[in-house]
């Protein structure tokens, strides 16, 4: 999607950014933003159809036409947001047969070589998104499960060891409403470049720890 447009004014072209795109780019929310700030209606456990009307109405995401459950924003290359709200588990994608028609859960992830990606950029994201009562949920949640480990980081440092073992940073949070999984990947510059918070069912919450602690043993 282009998210600039052009204007001639007295033969000058003036680039106008969109505002919305500024907006999750900077995560700085300006006044007219804060005044309708959302609260979650529609968060995993729901059917996909009240989840696409309450995309198509947040006024964080306002997703281009055709955009349902997915919305993706992006003026670069090198710069991209994606929202994602989807009827697999958390992790390795497992669907319950009988569950289909149930959102799972909902992901949010950035993408930015320019400014990179850190975790208070994901949190301010997290609660521009669903308001105050999830950001609270996600302040108060209890850490589950923390890594790199200190076993997988020595792994990492090993003769023909992944990279990745010492670069996935993260952690699984365990709110009273929802589970919480905030993942980034450093660049090896001390800072990140990609990330990712994924709001979950908390009976999901054993699978995925499940799988996160399982890549310690490989």
């Amino acid at each position: 999607m282009n998210c600039f447009k052009s204007a001639k004014i007295k033969g000058v072209k003036i680039a106008i950014a969109t505002t919305l795109l500024t907006q999750i780019f900077t995560v700085a929310l300006p006044t007219t933003w804060k005044s309708v700030m959302p609260s979650a209606i529609a968060l995993p456990g729901q059917r996909p159809d009240r989840v696409m009307d309450w995309i198509k109405t947040n006024p964080a995401l306002q997703p281009a036409v055709g955009e349902r459950l997915l919305v993706r924003k992006s003026d670069t290359p090198s710069r991209r947001f994606q929202f994602q709200a989807s009827v697999v588990l958390p992790g390795i994608a497992v669907i319950k047969p009988s569950d289909t028609n149930l959102i799972r859960s909902e992901q949010i992830g950035f993408f930015d070589i320019v400014n990179g990606v850190t975790r208070s950029r994901l949190e301010e994201a997290l609660r521009s998104i669903y308001g105050p009562s999830i950001m609270r949920d996600y302040a108060t949640a209890k850490r589950i499960y923390a890594y790199p480990t200190a076993e997988m980081v020595q792994r990492s440092q090993g003769k023909n060891a992944s990279a990745i073992l010492s670069a996935l940073q993260g952690e699984l949070r365990q709110g009273k409403k929802y589970g919480y999984w905030v993942e980034l990947l450093q660049n090896g510059k001390g800072s990140a470049n990609s990330g990712q918070i994924t709001v979950f069912e908390l009976e999901s919450l054993p699978k995925l720890e499940q799988e996160l602690t399982n890549r310690e043993k490989r």
